[in-house]
C-alpha cells in the first residue's frame, strides 16, 4: 500500500492483492466484470469511499467493507454506471407502441392490466420515457391498466429517479413541445417531471443475478433490459437470463441493447424480428 499509515490519500494504489479482493466482491455482489484493464476506474472509487469512510488504508478498508452492509451498498452504486438519457434506442419504444402491445392486448380485455419493467433503469429516464412514449403513441393506454416499474442495483440512482429531475442533457432527444408538456422548470437550469407522471412510474431496488431479489417484483408482460449483460461474463449472463426468462409471463417479450444477443446467451427464449427491432419472447 502506498498510503501513509492511516492517512487518507488523494488516490489509492491497490496491490495486486487488494484489486482481486475487490473485482471478486463486486463481481459477487453484482455480476459485473473488471480486471486489471480498469484499475484506474476501481482505484477512483475505493479511493472516494475510503475518504467518505475515514480509511487510510485499503485492507483496513476491505475489512470494514465485509462487516457493513450499509458500504456495501455504497459501494455498489460507486461501481455502477449511469449512461443514459430519454428516447434512448427509441426504435424499441416504436415497437412496444406499433406491434408488442397491440399483440399482448389482442388477449385481454379493456381494464386488464399491463405490467413494464425497465431493468435496469438507472436515474430513471428509460421508465419515464416508456410512459411518455406511450401517452404520445399508443392510442389504447388509457384503455388498459398499464404498470411501469423501474429497477436498479444502484440505489442512489432510484433516488434521483424517484425526483424526477434532469439537466438538459438527459433531455436532449426530446422533442421541446414533449418538454414543455412533460416537464416543470426546476432550479439550476433543470427540469422536473409533472407530479401526474412521476406518480405514475414505481421504483424499487432490485439485483439481476439474484434469483429471490428478481421474483420479488412479479412477472412482467415486457421487459426492457438494455446494456447490462455487457458488464457481465458468461455465467452471470446465463443467470441474468434465467432470471429474465423467470419474470415474463407467457408470450411475454424481452428488449436488449442494440449490441446485445440473446441468441448467444440462452435457447430458452424465440426470436421475433419486429419492423422496428428485434425482440425475444417467452414461448
Amino acid at each position: 500500500m502506498t498510503a501513509a499509515s492511516g492517512l487518507l490519500v488523494d488516490h489509492v494504489q491497490l496491490s495486486p492483492g487488494e484489486l482481486q479482493r475487490v473485482v471478486e466482491l463486486v463481481y459477487r455482489w453484482t455480476g459485473m466484470t473488471f480486471g486489471e484493464s480498469k484499475r484506474y476506474y476501481i482505484e477512483r472509487r475505493i479511493t472516494e469511499r475510503m475518504k467518505r469512510t475515514g480509511h487510510g488504508l485499503a485492507r483496513d478498508y476491505l475489512v470494514a467493507l465485509a462487516a457493513d452492509a450499509d458500504e456495501r451498498e455504497a459501494l455498489i452504486n460507486a461501481f455502477t454506471i449511469n449512461e443514459t438519457y430519454f428516447y434512448r434506442e427509441d426504435h424499441q419504444l416504436a415497437a412496444l407502441s406499433r406491434e408488442i402491445l397491440p399483440e399482448l392486448v389482442k388477449t385481454r380485455r379493456p381494464g386488464d392490466l399491463i405490467r413494464i419493467w425497465s431493468m435496469p433503469c438507472s436515474t430513471g429516464e428509460e421508465a419515464y420515457s416508456i410512459a411518455i412514449w406511450l401517452l404520445e403513441n399508443w392510442p389504447l393506454v388509457d384503455a388498459y391498466h398499464v404498470e411501469i416499474i423501474g429497477s436498479d442495483i444502484d440505489t442512489a440512482a432510484l433516488e434521483q429517479a424517484r425526483a424526477g429531475r434532469y439537466a438538459a442533457r438527459s433531455l436532449a432527444r426530446l422533442p421541446a413541445e414533449l418538454v414543455d408538456t412533460y416537464f416543470e422548470a426546476d432550479d439550476h437550469h433543470r427540469r422536473k417531471i409533472i407530479d401526474d407522471l412521476r406518480e405514475s412510474v414505481r421504483f424499487t431496488p432490485v439485483n439481476l443475478i439474484d434469483s429471490s431479489s428478481v421474483a420479488s417484483q412479479g412477472r412482467f408482460d415486457v421487459i426492457l433490459c438494455r446494456n447490462l449483460l455487457i458488464y457481465f461474463d458468461a455465467a452471470a449472463r446465463r443467470q441474468a437470463a434465467d432470471n429474465l426468462f423467470e419474470s415474463l409471463n407467457a408470450g411475454g417479450f424481452l428488449c436488449l441493447g442494440h449490441s446485445e444477443s440473446m441468441t448467444r446467451i440462452s435457447d430458452r427464449f424465440t426470436v421475433s424480428r419486429l419492423e422496428d427491432a428485434i425482440v425475444y419472447r417467452r414461448p
